[in-house]
């Protein structure tokens, strides 16, 4: 996607220096664009932890990209499997809930179980690193095509000059990939077809990512759009404010439960009981078939909870300040994320298509991603 009218990806490894990755530090944004130079492994850690970089698609490439810093880094020790190993198991650590950090670092812990020489592995390793992000990318370009048959399809029974109104939470957008996004990849394609699309932008609380980044970068495309406050999804959807619900999700079970950023759930009870479709998009590294319930077993990090106490903001000057929201007496909990069960779900749209959470449509999903 573009920025100040620039094309640019989250992440990638630096043009002419292939042992450095670049991403676009999103702790800074929406006040200052800068791009940051990852050197080693435990830079790539702490920029997964401390979500210089955040959302599914873009954590499962840079987690990619340093694996390949791994191999680089366990060729300079005398046991290079077990090096490679022990920075494999310290990427995921990071962060416990997204599915795509584990799907990147297990496809290279599988390479390597073919190409166990060294010599042999290191250039595959950086091929599949850049193989994962250029997959990402094209899922979510084709996410985009397949959701825009909905808001065209909702755009066609709409007054002549109403633009489709679509609520999404959190930030799933290009920034949360390596380019396109998964939420708003079809937001994205209805707005260059020239369908009138206007996006409800949750602040999503306590991080507010949408607030932060999906605000700005629909506002870098030119999308129209509107902030709201987290609980403002149910009155919008009660006033037929709301034509589509689109969310993006960090780990889908094999039966269609969707664990996604805190508060989606209650969104998606709200578009249920006021019969707004709400559809949850992500490229099939986002599925995990070996979890069934995700209520028992998806397991949901729990973060500092200086995220809830505090905030981040830009005072009348430009400056930057932090300031404290409530008493420090009082203790805050800050869950990262919440299960949707598969009933409250009206589709999954993937880079396969258009899926219903019953379980014959996802065995259909599940056998076009193993090659079916």
């Amino acid at each position: 996607m573009h920025i100040n009218g620039t094309p640019h990806r989250t992440v990638r490894l630096k043009p002419g220096e292939p042992h450095v990755i670049q991403i676009i530090d999103q702790l800074k944004l929406p006040w200052a664009f800068e791009l940051v130079e990852l050197r080693s492994v435990d830079e790539v850690a702490l920029a997964i932890k401390d979500m210089w970089v955040r959302g599914a698609g873009c954590i499962g490439a840079t987690a990619g990209y340093g694996m390949w810093l791994a191999a680089l880094e366990a060729n300079q020790e005398p046991d290079f499997h077990s090096a490679f190993q022990r920075r494999a198991e310290q990427l995921k650590r990071t962060r416990p809930t997204a599915v795509n950090l584990a799907y990147a670092v297990d496809r290279h812990l599988r390479l390597l179980q073919e190409h166990p020489e060294p010599s042999d592995f290191l250039p595959r390793a950086q091929a599949l690193a850049e193989e994962i992000a250029e997959e990402d990318v094209q899922a979510c370009r084709l996410i985009g095509e397949h959701g825009l048959h909905l808001i065209r399809a909702l755009h066609e029974n709409k007054p002549a000059g109403e633009p489709v109104n679509i609520l999404t939470h959190c930030n799933a957008g290009w920034l949360a990939f390596v380019d396109h996004g998964s939420a708003t990849a079809p937001i994205y394609a209805a707005h260059a077809a020239g369908i009138p699309v206007h996006v409800w932008v949750d602040e999503t609380r306590p991080r507010n990512q949408g607030a932060r980044l999906t605000a700005w970068e629909l506002a870098q495309e030119e999308v129209p759009h509107t902030v709201i406050a987290d609980n403002t999804g149910g009155h919008l959807m009660q006033h037929g404010l709301v034509d589509l619900v689109i969310t993006g999700a960090d780990r889908v079970t094999g039966q269609g439960d969707v664990a996604n950023k805190i508060g989606t759930y209650l969104k998606a009870l709200a578009a249920r009981d006021n019969e707004v479709p709400f559809y949850v998009a992500l490229p099939s590294s986002t599925m995990d078939w070996s979890m069934g319930d995700g209520l028992k077993e998806i397991p949901i990090e729990q973060r500092n909870g200086d995220e809830v106490a505090c905030m981040e903001g830009q005072t009348a000057s430009g400056t930057l300040e932090t300031v404290r929201l409530f008493p420090s007496a009082s203790p805050a909990a800050n869950y990262a994320f919440d299960v949707t069960p598969a009933r409250l779900v009206s589709g999954l749209i993937t880079e396969y298509g258009i899926f219903e959470t019953s379980p014959q449509q996802l065995r259909h999903l599940r056998k076009k991603t193993e090659g079916g």
